[in-house]
């Protein structure tokens, strides 16, 4: 029986967390922002066959955004694609599911992980596609930091300039990228005034909320009929790390992955707390008893961002040129305490 939406998110979720977790694979709070942009698509959206993978009618999915890749490979295994059991092998050496998106892996129409060039090569799939009389869709889903990249918006030029009208591009605009948040980076704002400066029909949504994601995919496609004919992108506004309390906003978690201990018993246990109905937690079916908390030593709560950590005075503080024989004066950084 096919998933909702809801359960779909929660699944690739709960998936994500495992992967990461058994892998020490990172990118999970990308993954867990994107999720239910990426289950919304997978239940209610795309028109796909899992048992024909290349069928010619099916709609294109691009997920630009490549590091977030465990999202996609849980929604596919979900979908039926191939057996969900193989979602453990996440980064294993000979495993099809590589830490960026592979098209090694059925499902998956085009390898990500060099970002800015989803965009380009999904417009380029959805003019083929137009030029050819031909009625499937494309979608592509990106990051906001994603969009700081030049062939971004080389690619929203062409696709007005050309009316390609049956793509739909999707921002998950989870507001971080790095090491710090978008504004901290390298702006983008007003971002929804530059896609439509670049002629694009713009729709912005809370892009946690399943019905306004509904909604907004049901409007790309009456706006994809109208006179103008010009491609629509749909902010989706989110929260990195979605899901998970402790993960929400740390960019930290853009990097680490869930440890044995309070990271992994937390984030499974507040995931736990909120699974739907109907479905079945694939690993810890019971939740965890006693789960293990975090101590007052832990890491956890704290700001990570660039701009809070970066103390340009720390070098100085840490550093002594040593004439340590052998190693030609070279400088060494240490600790000023004797």
């Amino acid at each position: 029986m096919k998933k909702t939406s809801e359960q779909l998110a929660w699944l690739i979720r709960r998936h994500a967390v495992e992967m990461t977790h058994l892998s020490g694979g990172s990118h999970i709070g990308a993954i867990m922002s994107v999720a239910d942009i990426v289950a919304v698509l997978y239940s209610d959206v795309i028109n796909y066959e899992p048992s024909k993978p290349k069928w010619e009618g099916r709609d294109r999915f691009i997920l630009s955004k490549g590091h977030a890749g465990a999202s996609i490979y849980a929604a596919l295994a979900e979908s039926g694609f191939f057996p969900v059991e193989e979602l453990k092998t996440h980064y294993a050496n000979g495993s099809r599911l590589s830490g960026h998106v592979s098209h090694h892996l059925p499902g998956v129409d085009f390898s990500t992980g060099s970002l800015g060039h989803g965009l380009s090569a999904g417009v380029g799939m959805a003019y083929a596609l137009k030029k050819s009389g031909r009625k499937e869709n494309v979608y592509v889903v990106l990051g906001d930091g994603e969009c700081n990249e030049g062939s971004v918006w080389e690619a929203a030029l062409f696709a007005n300039h050309f009316r390609v009208n049956n793509i739909v591009a999707i921002v998950d605009h989870n507001h971080m990228q790095s090491l710090d948040f978008n504004e901290n980076t390298l702006g983008i704002e007003n971002f929804y005034d530059k896609w439509k400066a670049f002629g694009w029909n713009v729709i912005e949504i809370d892009g946690n909320n399943h019905d306004d994601l509904k909604r907004a995919f049901e409007s790309a496609k009456g706006m994809a009929q109208e006179s103008s004919h010009k491609p629509t992108i749909i902010i989706a506004n989110t929260v990195k790390g979605y899901g998970v309390s402790f993960m929400q906003n740390d960019i930290l978690w853009h990097y680490r992955f869930p440890h044995k201990g309070w990271e992994y018993d937390g984030a499974v246990a507040e995931l736990y707390a909120t699974k739907p109905e109907n479905i079945q937690d694939p690993y810890t079916p019971y939740g965890i008893d006693n789960p293990v908390l975090p101590t007052d030593k832990d890491d956890i709560g704290n700001d990570h961002t660039f701009s809070y950590t970066w103390d340009t005075s720390y070098p100085e503080q840490m550093r002594r040129v040593e004439a340590t024989p052998g190693a030609g004066g070279r400088e060494h950084y240490i600790n000023n305490e004797k």
